[in-house]
């Protein structure tokens, strides 16, 4: 029997100035030339209509407090491909970053899939560290609790297929439940790097992004990451401008926002 072949979108919901020096772990030529940051969340759409959202964001207050600024809600940017977050049953979270586990209420109705290593992370002695615990929010951690005992939280052991063609798989790296999301699509399997790789040249330079947990993971899981996808070019790294400029939007009023991967 034949793979579904599903829809990956990309959706723009922020950016924010950065440098080279910000992005790239090691030296470079050129440390303070720009090189902005996007914040994205992603829909993978099923041929029977179903919608999994990977990560929700981050919210408005804390966005603020950071010095982000939000130029839609990722609920409002879902709502021009025509995904109600109200209504979504799945939410994937790669990992519990402020930026991408902030916007939970958005989802009011949704399951939330989580490494179990993750949240053990999140409200371990790891966050003890400063140097950890500042790309994390508590209200974020303290929302995931909720819905545990809520029976709304979902937790995976390393890989973990979601539907036939969809799984997920840890990487750790970043952080130490960091997961990607694999889909089959008409362009063969794609992965949804998220903060595994933030930008293209993470992976193509060896270069990671210099914030995380375990450094020899992150190299890891590139490494587990060419092996996922049917291609380098069909990795999608999680916060580079470039994800809009090589991949077509949807419909041309969608220009600049949202990007069709497959």
């Amino acid at each position: 029997m034949s793979l579904p072949e599903y829809e990956l979108l990309a959706i723009r919901y922020a950016g924010h100035p950065r440098t080279r020096r910000e992005n790239l772990l090691g030296d470079d030529e050129r440390p303070d030339e720009p090189m902005p940051i996007d914040y994205f969340v992603w829909a993978v759409c099923g041929p029977d209509g179903t919608a999994w959202v990977v990560d929700t964001g981050f919210a408005a207050a804390n966005a603020a407090k950071r010095g982000r600024r939000m130029e839609r809600t990722p609920a409002e940017g879902l709502a021009l491909v025509g995904i109600d977050a109200a209504r979504v049953a799945d939410v994937v979270l790669t990992h519990v970053h402020w930026d991408h586990a902030g916007g939970q209420d958005l989802f009011p109705a949704a399951r939330f899939h989580l490494q179990a290593t993750e949240m053990a992370y999140v409200s371990g002695p790891c966050m003890c560290e400063p140097r950890l615990a500042v790309g994390f929010e508590p209200g974020d951690i303290a929302g995931l609790v909720e819905k545990l005992f809520a029976r709304r939280l979902v937790f995976h052991h390393g890989d973990a297929e979601l539907a036939p063609g969809l799984s997920l798989h840890r990487v750790g790296g970043h952080t130490d439940g960091m997961m990607v999301v694999r889909a089959h699509t008409r362009r063969g399997f794609m992965v949804l790097a998220s903060d595994a790789a933030h930008f293209y040249e993470n992976m193509s330079a060896d270069r990671p992004f210099p914030f995380f947990h375990d450094l020899r993971g992150v190299r890891d899981g590139f490494r587990r990451m060419r092996e996922l996808a049917d291609g380098e070019e069909l990795i999608i790294p999680g916060h580079d401008p470039l994800v809009l400029e090589r991949h077509p939007a949807p419909d041309p009023s969608l220009a600049g926002i949202v990007a069709r991967l497959d």
